[in-house]
């Protein structure tokens, strides 16, 4: 696991939070996002990158919803908004 998902992470073995998962998928969109630039004829890539950003708006949603300071840790960890 890389060095942002460690520290997200609520217990040793933790895959399925919903901070995880939001790290897992801020991975995917970043290589994505770099795949896309390079290639910008891929509408398959493009279409998995839409699902993945839908995916963590819906799960950042959710955190904003229930657990507002795992939400705020989550956004500063990450580097999301500003």
């Amino acid at each position: 696991m890389s060095k942002k998902i460690q520290e997200l992470a609520l217990h040793d073995k933790d895959t399925g939070s919903s901070e995880i998962q939001i790290a897992l998928l801020t991975e995917k969109i970043e290589i994505l996002s770099k795949h896309i630039t390079k290639y910008k004829k891929d509408k398959h890539s493009s279409v998995g990158l839409l699902k993945a950003v839908n995916r963590r708006k819906k799960l950042l949603d959710y955190l904003k919803r229930n657990k507002i300071d795992s939400y705020k840790n989550v956004l500063s960890k990450l580097k999301l908004r500003k």
